[in-house]
């Protein structure tokens, strides 16, 4: 697929006529870090365009309460819509409706289910999920090679929310590219859901330290997770030369535990990316002009070695 460029867009929508647009924004959580992000963006992305006004609600994670607000959206007559879904199986219904109003859709960050099927004037902007847990994956992989346990590894994997596909594809990418490769004699011991959290991610870490199995490398679906995965083995008093962890997202946070030597391997999402497609995507539906069906954004991989690069990029 084609991705729109987001500056071509902005310039085109900077010289035509002033603009008068409502965006009704409904964010899956905004304690989610990685969701700030996407809303910092959005909000530095409509600052920059005259005339375009955000609305923007916490769903907090709550399906119903989106759904609640996406439908006041509606009734209050929107000129577009972005969101963050909270279930990515309820992007269906939520697109019939907004396809019945008239409404342009965008749908940010987390895929939809009906991806495949998005009516006229919906799309999709956010990264290759795939990608993220490849990349994480081939990184670790050089790393267990190097200390020469390519062959006999035990990995874990902490799980985003259920709910979200980000969260299937990321895993099952982290084990093909594992067992594809090198490094296809490491054994996945377990996998759980911390569902996107620190708190939730230090717990099973240290419930997987207790029950006294050998841990040679943690994949976390996003950076708060490994995070909490780093704080539980320091807790321990585990040896951080002795565990390989993996995020995602490049996060301050993470870059910080990256530089502290905790955190061995991340993979950027690019949120003020991501943001400025999804305005500039709705912004342009809401004016009748075309869009691509889906906008890409490229995961990165992000390790000490450049990971000065990536300081200031969200």
């Amino acid at each position: 697929m084609k991705s729109i460029c987001a500056a071509a867009v902005l310039a085109v929508l900077m010289a035509g006529t002033a603009l008068a647009e409502t965006i009704g924004v409904s964010m899956q959580s905004f304690d989610n870090n990685f969701q700030t992000l996407l809303r910092q963006g959005l909000d530095a992305r409509a600052a920059g365009v005259s005339g375009v006004n955000l609305q923007i609600e916490d769903a907090q994670t709550d399906i119903s309460k989106q759904r609640s607000q996406v439908d006041n959206f509606i009734a209050s007559g929107v000129d577009a819509i972005i969101m963050t879904l909270a279930d990515t199986s309820a992007a269906p219904g939520i697109s019939e409706a907004a396809q019945k109003a008239g409404i342009p859709l965008v749908y940010l960050n987390l895929q939809p289910e009906n991806l495949d099927k998005l009516p006229e004037k919906q799309v999709y902007v956010g990264s290759k999920e795939t990608d993220s847990g490849r990349l994480g994956a081939e990184a670790a992989c050089a790393l267990l090679k190097k200390k020469g346990k390519a062959g006999d590894a035990q990995a874990y994997i902490l799980m985003g929310d259920l709910a979200h596909q980000a969260s299937r594809d990321r895993t099952s990418s982290v084990k093909e590219t594992l067992a594809a490769g090198d490094c296809k004699g490491v054994t996945i011991a377990d996998e759980q859901s911390a569902a996107w959290t620190r708190t939730n991610a230090m717990d099973l870490t240290t419930n997987w330290i207790t029950a006294g199995r050998p841990i040679d490398v943690i994949f976390a679906n996003n950076d708060e997770m490994a995070i909490g995965a780093i704080q539980a083995l320091k807790a321990a008093g585990v040896s951080m030369e002795d565990v390989i962890v993996v995020g995602i997202d490049a996060t301050q946070d993470a870059l910080a535990a990256m530089a502290a030597g905790d955190l061995d391997v991340t993979v950027f999402q690019n949120a003020k990316g991501q943001s400025a497609s999804a305005v500039d995507a709705a912004v342009a539906l809401a004016q009748g002009k075309g869009v691509d069906k889906e906008v890409w954004v490229p995961f990165e991989l992000v390790t000490p070695e450049n990971m000065d690069q990536y300081t200031q990029k969200n």
